[in-house]
């Protein structure tokens, strides 16, 4: 089992490796640090609230102190002394809540002091990991883009790699077609393979024609002279030879008959 979730991890880290983008994680962790930023920010700006409430408060016993000082002053002046006392005894109970708001407060001030440097310091932090980031991006895009063209003017790439193999699958069958159009043409000049249109023809048969259409110009050639030369032509010649045998042909055949 241990072995097995172990496979499995390996398995998950490779996927998990092949499908993450660096660009895409830097800008997961940017927007992360934004988040928190405004966290803090918030958090300053709640602490400067709670102080300025508290500030509100003092103010206004602040008031309240003076007002009783004042009424604790006229009651003694017109010799009540017990409303002067009663003054007084509030007016310290004031001073106490005073007293210990103004602790709250400067606890408050030093908090708000701290998120607020902590905010800054955070900023630039994130102001700089911004700057690094696109860096990052920009760099990581560049060698992404040259290993791309350097794959394809290799012919590693995957899609070049498609291209080479339907190139080179079209390249063999077209030596495969050039190779049997060949072997068709060489069956049918020896005679091995018949023509049904009668429009091949082997190689005897070829050169038998060639011969007979020589001898059909040098005729024609000869026969032209002749008529230039004002004589009989050698056609009119064999011709006239053809007619003087079967004549003499036909002289001879009565004499057979009457010897028979």
């Amino acid at each position: 089992m241990k072995r097995m979730g172990m496979i499995f991890r390996a398995k998950a880290n490779k996927a998990l490796d092949r499908a993450e983008d660096p660009r895409e994680t830097l800008d997961y962790s940017y927007q992360k640090q934004l988040e928190l930023l405004q966290k803090v920010r918030r958090g300053v700006a709640d602490v400067a609230t709670s102080r300025k409430r508290l500030e509100l408060q003092l103010n206004q016993l602040q008031g309240q102190s003076s007002k009783l000082e004042d009424q604790g002053r006229k009651a003694l002046a017109l010799g009540r002394e017990d409303l002067a006392r009663e003054a007084l005894s509030r007016r310290a109970a004031l001073q106490q809540q005073v007293t210990d708001l103004e602790t709250q407060h400067t606890t408050l001030q030093g908090e708000e002091e701290k998120l607020t440097l902590a905010a800054q310091r955070l900023q630039a932090k994130v102001d700089a990991f911004r700057t690094k980031k696109e860096t990052i991006k920009a760099t990581y895009t560049a060698a992404q883009a040259q290993t791309r063209i350097g794959e394809a003017f290799s012919g590693i790439s995957e899609e070049m790699g498609d291209v080479g193999l339907a190139i080179q699958r079209a390249e063999d069958k077209t030596q495969q077609l050039q190779a049997r159009a060949g072997a068709i043409d060489e069956l049918l000049a020896s005679g091995a393979l018949d023509d049904p249109t009668g429009t091949a023809k082997d190689d005897i048969a070829a050169e038998l024609d060639r011969i007979s259409g020589g001898s059909d110009v040098e005729l024609e050639l000869q026969r032209m002279k002749a008529e230039l030369a004002g004589g009989p032509t050698q056609q009119q010649a064999i011709e006239g030879s053809s007619h003087d045998a079967a004549q003499q042909q036909s002289s001879q055949s009565p004499h057979k008959f009457d010897k028979s």
